[in-house]
Protein backbone atom coordinates (compact mmCIF):
# COMPACT_ATOMS: atom_id res chain seq x y z
CA UNK A 1 0.00 0.00 0.00
CA UNK A 2 3.14 2.55 1.23
CA UNK A 3 4.93 1.61 -2.78
CA UNK A 4 1.19 2.49 -4.37
CA UNK A 5 1.42 5.56 -2.68
CA UNK A 6 4.38 6.48 -3.38
CA UNK A 7 4.25 5.99 -6.92
CA UNK A 8 1.76 8.01 -6.88
CA UNK A 9 3.19 10.68 -5.35
CA UNK A 10 6.45 10.71 -7.71
CA UNK A 11 3.84 10.23 -11.17
CA UNK A 12 1.97 13.64 -9.68
CA UNK A 13 5.42 15.68 -8.86
CA UNK A 14 6.27 14.78 -12.71
CA UNK A 15 3.25 16.21 -14.34
CA UNK A 16 3.76 19.41 -11.93
CA UNK A 17 7.28 19.63 -13.38
CA UNK A 18 6.51 19.64 -16.93
CA UNK A 19 3.17 21.87 -16.66
CA UNK A 20 6.33 24.67 -15.35
CA UNK A 21 8.53 23.89 -17.95
CA UNK A 22 6.18 24.65 -20.91
CA UNK A 23 4.77 27.49 -18.71
CA UNK A 24 8.38 29.06 -18.60
CA UNK A 25 8.92 28.33 -22.45
CA UNK A 26 7.19 31.31 -24.11
CA UNK A 27 8.55 34.02 -21.94
CA UNK A 28 12.00 32.75 -23.18
CA UNK A 29 10.84 32.57 -26.56
CA UNK A 30 9.60 36.66 -26.16
CA UNK A 31 12.91 37.31 -24.74
CA UNK A 32 14.83 36.05 -27.44
CA UNK A 33 12.70 37.18 -30.29
CA UNK A 34 12.53 41.07 -29.46
CA UNK A 35 13.34 43.35 -32.60
CA UNK A 36 16.38 45.15 -32.68
CA UNK A 37 16.55 48.93 -32.38
CA UNK A 38 15.74 50.72 -35.73
CA UNK A 39 18.13 53.59 -35.46
CA UNK A 40 21.31 53.78 -33.56
CA UNK A 41 21.61 56.78 -31.38
CA UNK A 42 24.68 58.16 -33.95
CA UNK A 43 21.84 57.60 -36.28
CA UNK A 44 19.66 59.96 -34.48
CA UNK A 45 22.06 62.75 -34.17
CA UNK A 46 23.75 62.84 -37.98
CA UNK A 47 20.04 63.33 -38.97
CA UNK A 48 20.02 66.53 -36.73
CA UNK A 49 16.62 65.60 -35.34
CA UNK A 50 15.90 63.71 -31.63
CA UNK A 51 14.26 61.09 -31.62
CA UNK A 52 10.37 61.29 -30.79
CA UNK A 53 7.91 59.04 -29.65
CA UNK A 54 4.82 57.50 -33.21
CA UNK A 55 2.83 60.42 -33.85
CA UNK A 56 4.44 63.09 -32.61
CA UNK A 57 6.45 65.46 -34.65
CA UNK A 58 10.80 65.31 -34.73
CA UNK A 59 12.61 67.90 -32.28
CA UNK A 60 15.37 70.09 -33.94
CA UNK A 61 18.21 70.26 -32.82
CA UNK A 62 20.65 73.49 -31.58
CA UNK A 63 22.32 73.68 -34.69
CA UNK A 64 19.27 73.68 -37.03
CA UNK A 65 17.44 76.38 -34.54
CA UNK A 66 20.60 78.55 -34.51
CA UNK A 67 20.49 78.71 -38.21
CA UNK A 68 17.13 79.70 -38.89
CA UNK A 69 17.43 82.22 -35.83
CA UNK A 70 20.17 83.57 -37.97
CA UNK A 71 18.07 83.92 -41.08
CA UNK A 72 15.16 85.42 -39.25
CA UNK A 73 17.15 87.86 -38.00
CA UNK A 74 19.05 88.76 -41.61
CA UNK A 75 15.63 89.30 -42.95
CA UNK A 76 14.25 91.41 -39.83
CA UNK A 77 17.83 93.51 -40.51
CA UNK A 78 16.58 93.88 -43.85
CA UNK A 79 12.92 94.57 -43.75
CA UNK A 80 13.89 97.61 -41.11
CA UNK A 81 16.71 99.32 -43.42
CA UNK A 82 13.79 99.43 -45.98
CA UNK A 83 11.88 100.78 -43.89
CA UNK A 84 14.57 103.23 -42.64
CA UNK A 85 15.23 104.80 -45.94
CA UNK A 86 11.35 105.08 -46.72
CA UNK A 87 10.94 107.05 -43.99
CA UNK A 88 13.81 109.07 -45.08
CA UNK A 89 12.44 109.44 -48.86
CA UNK A 90 9.29 110.47 -46.76
CA UNK A 91 10.80 112.87 -44.75
CA UNK A 92 12.96 115.08 -47.64
CA UNK A 93 9.31 114.62 -49.64
CA UNK A 94 7.67 116.39 -46.97
CA UNK A 95 10.53 118.87 -46.36
CA UNK A 96 10.75 119.70 -50.62
CA UNK A 97 7.12 120.29 -50.87
CA UNK A 98 6.60 122.48 -47.99
CA UNK A 99 9.97 124.57 -49.08
CA UNK A 100 7.73 124.65 -52.69
CA UNK A 101 4.60 125.64 -51.44
CA UNK A 102 6.45 128.45 -49.43
CA UNK A 103 8.38 129.94 -52.64
CA UNK A 104 5.22 129.52 -54.74
CA UNK A 105 3.60 131.30 -51.46
CA UNK A 106 5.91 134.28 -51.73
CA UNK A 107 6.18 134.61 -55.18
CA UNK A 108 2.18 134.59 -55.63
CA UNK A 109 2.62 137.56 -52.63
CA UNK A 110 4.99 139.45 -54.19
CA UNK A 111 3.15 140.06 -57.16
CA UNK A 112 -0.14 141.03 -55.36
CA UNK A 113 2.55 143.64 -53.15
CA UNK A 114 4.01 145.04 -56.25
CA UNK A 115 0.68 145.99 -57.29
CA UNK A 116 -0.82 147.80 -54.32
CA UNK A 117 3.03 149.91 -54.05
CA UNK A 118 1.64 152.55 -56.47
CA UNK A 119 -1.64 152.94 -54.00
CA UNK A 120 0.48 153.79 -50.73
CA UNK A 121 2.56 155.98 -53.18
CA UNK A 122 -0.08 158.18 -54.13
CA UNK A 123 -1.58 157.79 -50.57
CA UNK A 124 2.16 159.83 -49.71
CA UNK A 125 2.10 162.09 -52.03
CA UNK A 126 -1.74 163.14 -51.79
CA UNK A 127 -0.54 163.79 -48.09
CA UNK A 128 2.48 165.19 -48.54
CA UNK A 129 0.05 168.35 -51.28
CA UNK A 130 -1.91 169.28 -47.84
CA UNK A 131 -0.97 172.12 -46.02
CA UNK A 132 -0.58 171.79 -42.31
CA UNK A 133 -4.10 173.51 -41.61
CA UNK A 134 -5.61 170.81 -44.16
CA UNK A 135 -4.40 167.87 -42.26
CA UNK A 136 -6.31 169.11 -39.57
CA UNK A 137 -9.30 168.78 -41.33
CA UNK A 138 -11.67 165.69 -40.55
CA UNK A 139 -11.20 164.33 -43.87
CA UNK A 140 -7.23 164.44 -44.03
CA UNK A 141 -7.52 162.84 -40.86
CA UNK A 142 -9.45 159.99 -42.10
CA UNK A 143 -7.34 159.72 -45.01
CA UNK A 144 -3.74 159.45 -42.65
CA UNK A 145 -5.58 156.80 -40.76
CA UNK A 146 -6.22 154.55 -43.36
CA UNK A 147 -2.58 155.19 -44.99
CA UNK A 148 -1.32 154.14 -41.53
CA UNK A 149 -3.66 150.99 -40.83
CA UNK A 150 -2.44 150.27 -44.48
CA UNK A 151 1.70 150.87 -43.57
CA UNK A 152 0.56 148.89 -40.04
CA UNK A 153 -0.78 145.60 -42.01
CA UNK A 154 2.44 145.69 -44.51
CA UNK A 155 5.00 145.74 -41.74
CA UNK A 156 2.48 142.78 -40.18
CA UNK A 157 3.15 140.52 -43.22
CA UNK A 158 7.18 141.37 -43.46
CA UNK A 159 7.05 144.65 -46.31
CA UNK A 160 9.02 147.65 -44.98
CA UNK A 161 9.96 150.65 -46.54
CA UNK A 162 14.35 150.57 -47.08
CA UNK A 163 14.66 154.62 -46.47
CA UNK A 164 17.85 154.91 -48.96
CA UNK A 165 18.78 158.65 -48.19
CA UNK A 166 22.05 159.32 -46.51
CA UNK A 167 22.80 155.59 -46.88
CA UNK A 168 26.21 153.54 -49.27
CA UNK A 169 24.89 152.90 -52.78
CA UNK A 170 24.30 149.53 -53.21
CA UNK A 171 22.78 148.27 -56.79
CA UNK A 172 21.24 145.23 -55.47
CA UNK A 173 18.66 147.35 -53.58
CA UNK A 174 19.04 151.40 -55.06
CA UNK A 175 18.13 151.98 -59.01
CA UNK A 176 20.36 154.79 -59.65
CA UNK A 177 18.48 157.24 -62.04
CA UNK A 178 20.69 160.45 -61.67
CA UNK A 179 24.60 161.04 -60.48
CA UNK A 180 25.36 164.70 -58.67
CA UNK A 181 28.56 166.36 -57.36
CA UNK A 182 28.34 167.51 -53.51
CA UNK A 183 31.42 168.20 -51.52
CA UNK A 184 29.77 168.23 -48.66
CA UNK A 185 28.77 164.49 -48.66
CA UNK A 186 31.15 161.51 -49.45
CA UNK A 187 31.29 159.46 -52.28
CA UNK A 188 29.19 156.63 -53.49
CA UNK A 189 26.11 158.05 -51.21
CA UNK A 190 22.76 158.25 -51.91
CA UNK A 191 21.65 162.35 -51.57
CA UNK A 192 17.79 161.95 -52.14
CA UNK A 193 15.42 159.00 -52.86
CA UNK A 194 12.89 159.79 -55.57
CA UNK A 195 10.99 156.38 -54.78
CA UNK A 196 10.81 154.73 -52.17
CA UNK A 197 12.00 151.00 -52.34
CA UNK A 198 10.24 148.25 -50.13
CA UNK A 199 12.02 144.89 -48.93
CA UNK A 200 9.54 141.67 -48.45
CA UNK A 201 10.65 139.72 -45.64
CA UNK A 202 14.79 139.05 -47.41
CA UNK A 203 14.09 139.65 -50.69
CA UNK A 204 13.79 143.18 -52.73
CA UNK A 205 9.75 143.92 -53.41
CA UNK A 206 10.94 146.77 -55.22
CA UNK A 207 14.87 149.04 -55.92
CA UNK A 208 14.48 152.27 -54.48
CA UNK A 209 15.16 155.64 -57.33
CA UNK A 210 17.71 157.35 -55.96
CA UNK A 211 20.43 160.42 -56.47
CA UNK A 212 23.79 159.53 -55.63
CA UNK A 213 26.72 161.19 -55.28
CA UNK A 214 29.85 160.78 -56.93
Amino acid sequence: MEENKKEIDESILEEAAEDIKEEAAPAEETESEAPEEATTEEEVKDSGEEEAPKGKKKKKSARVLEMELEKSEAKAAELTDKYQRLMAEFENARKRNAKEQSHMYDVGAKEVLGKLLPVVDNFERGLDALSDEEKEGAFAQGIIKIYQQLITVFDEIGVKAMDAAGKEFNPDFHNAVMHVEDENMGENLVAEEFQKGYMYKDTVLRHSMVKVVN
